[in-house]
């Protein structure tokens, strides 16, 4: 129910001139409260020689809303040599008497007639705080990019402290820096319902983390923090690596672009080595090279509960890896694994083939952007014939060539565990495009093959396209921004005439045209798996479109549709129209 608020205006002597004039005080309170309001005004009116009010329930339409909680007690100090007078509010919920705010105080100008209290709170705040105090909040409440000011924050930590129902706060870019984090903490100490908690982007430093990191000692409910894109360096590291080694209930903590360096890493390393909850650990963006890695790497060989890592744009290169690599031999529980961005080179993924021959826990491993050419990938391929347990590979934008891509091409002829194989970027051509083809019509385990970006043509897109015709495993291929035209794009229009697997397939950015647009279109009014066709910025032209409308019409298995820059005209938009009024799949 929308609470009301209360205007009581209040006649008071005000010691300039011995003149009156009226203060204006304004309530919020829960409905069936409003007795218990109206006596303590009185009760209040009589203790301070007030004769004269009046109170009537009235709309607000003002965005400076007074205080969002229900005030029980409200004093008046008449300074008798003073020329002004001074109201405070002490702001207190009626049925618990637990204060929720700092006393609130206005002073009065003798220029001014009128005296408000007010408050700057936005009215999004107020209800959130309400919401919170009464325990009728979702379950997840998000101030993302509010710039809230230090009472916004005391009032949410404080009516945290009574909460009972909140499990997700998500106060991402809310520039609450270290004074917001330190009450915030106050609330993480007493608050047993909350889960998750997003503090990235908020300028938190040393003295904010320490804070947070008491609390964490303390806390035992919540799961998930997100401290990511703060200015927690490795001081900051080294409080938080004291209180993970007492907390019993975080499993995921994100300290991603935090200049934690090698020293911030040993710390966490020192935790790890201890801790037995936290399952997922992102260490992205933080400067840490090989000595870090190392430490990591030791910490990884006792730790048993560790299941992602996240090391992605650091700077371990090929001794750091070499040392996680040692790590990996042993470690059986950690699952993923993120390398993206660190100059591992071949000698790196060497090493880390080696590891992979042993382990059998990794089930995601991203080496993205690492300078992995043809000696890495070689040596990935020959680990891949032998490791059962990877699922998921990431080798885009590395330099593996039409020479890596045969090699790979071997291992998957093999290989029965691999899911997912990302290669775009890698400026493979159609002879790479060709040996990939060979190794898809004998592998029957993969369902994700990422091609994007490379320099397939007409020719690779022919090679795919019999290999489509056998393959009974892909369900996604991502062919976008290569060089396919009219004649690539009619090959696969007769694989997926046959195919009945493939759901996904991306050929944005291509060089197919409005004569592409037929074949393919043939080919969508028989295909009954494909779902999502993603066709951006493919000069399909107004004749283009036409004839992929007739496919629309008849095709009763597409639901996604991307279709965007693509020189259609107003013409070529009527016919799709019409063609989505027939469609009875597309959503």
């Amino acid at each position: 129910m929308e609470r009301e608020p209360i205007t009581v205006a209040l006649n008071t002597t005000v010691y300039e001139g011995q003149s009156k004039s009226p203060f204006e005080l304004v309530f919020r309170y829960k409905p069936n409260y409003k007795q218990q309001v109206n006596n303590l005004i009185i009760e209040w009116m009589n203790k301070n020689r007030i004769v004269e009010y009046s109170s009537e329930i009235i709309s607000i339409t003002d965005s400076n809303f007074p205080l969002p909680i229900y005030a029980n007690e409200v004093t008046v100090m008449a300074g008798e040599n003073n020329s002004n007078s001074t109201i405070t509010v002490n702001s207190m919920l009626v049925d618990t008497f637990q204060t929720v705010a700092e006393p609130s105080t206005v002073t009065y100008a003798p220029t001014s007639k009128t005296l408000a209290i007010r408050f700057n709170l936005s009215s999004e705040i107020i209800n959130i705080v309400g919401q919170l105090l009464y325990n009728i909040t979702p379950s997840k409440i998000t101030l993302s990019r509010k710039a809230l000011a230090p009472q916004d924050i005391q009032l949410i930590s404080n009516a945290l402290k009574v909460n009972q129902s909140l499990t997700q706060l998500d106060l991402t870019f809310t520039e609450i820096g270290d004074n917001g984090a330190q009450t915030l903490s106050d609330a993480l100490k007493v608050n047993q319902s909350l889960t998750q908690l997003d503090l990235s982007s908020n300028r938190i430093g040393d003295n904010g983390v320490r804070a947070l990191s008491d609390a964490l000692k303390v806390n035992q409910s919540l799961t998930q923090l997100n401290l990511s894109s703060n200015l927690i360096g490795h001081n900051g590291a080294q409080t938080l690596s004291d209180a993970l080694k007492v907390n019993q209930s975080l499993t995921q903590l994100n300290l991603s672009w935090n200049g934690i360096g090698d020293n911030g890493a040993q710390t966490l390393s020192d935790a790890l080595k201890v801790n037995q909850s936290l399952t997922q650990l992102n260490l992205s963006s933080n400067l840490i090279g090989h000595n870090g890695a190392q430490t990591l790497s030791d910490a990884l060989k006792v730790n048993h509960s560790l299941t992602q890592l996240d090391l992605s744009s650091n700077r371990i290169g090929k001794d750091g890896v070499r040392a996680l690599s040692v790590a990996l031999k042993v470690n059986q529980s950690l699952t993923q694994l993120n390398l993206s961005s660190n100059l591992i080179g071949d000698n790196g993924a060497q090493t880390l083939s080696v590891a992979l021959k042993v382990n059998q826990s990794l089930t995601q491993l991203d080496l993205r952007s690492n300078l992995i050419g043809d000696n890495g990938v070689r040596a990935l391929s020959d680990a891949l014939k032998v490791n059962q347990s990877l699922t998921q590979l990431n080798l885009s934008g590395n330099l593996i060539g039409d020479n890596g891509a045969q090699t790979l091409s071997d291992a998957l002829k093999v290989n029965h565990s691999l899911t997912q194989l990302d290669l775009s970027g890698n400026g493979i051509g159609d002879n790479g495009a060709q040996t990939l083809s060979d190794a898809l019509k004998v592998n029957q385990s993969l369902t994700q093959l990422h091609l994007s970006g490379n320099g397939i043509g007409d020719n690779g897109a022919q090679t795919l396209s019999d290999a489509l015709k056998v393959n009974h495993s892909l369900t996604q291929l991502d062919l976008s921004s290569n060089r396919i035209g009219k004649d690539g794009v009619r090959a696969l229009s007769v694989a997926l005439k046959v195919n009945q697997s493939l759901t996904q397939l991306h050929l944005s950015s291509n060089l197919i045209g409005g004569n592409g647009a037929q074949t393919l279109s043939d080919a969508l009014k028989v295909n009954q798996s494909l779902t999502q066709l993603d066709w951006k910025i493919n000069v399909l032209g107004e004749n283009g479109v036409q004839t992929l409308s007739d496919g629309l019409k008849v095709n009763q298995s597409l639901t996604e549709l991307q279709f965007s820059f693509n020189r259609i005209g107003d013409s070529g938009a009527r016919t799709l129209s019409d063609a989505l009024e027939a469609n009875q799949s597309l959503t």
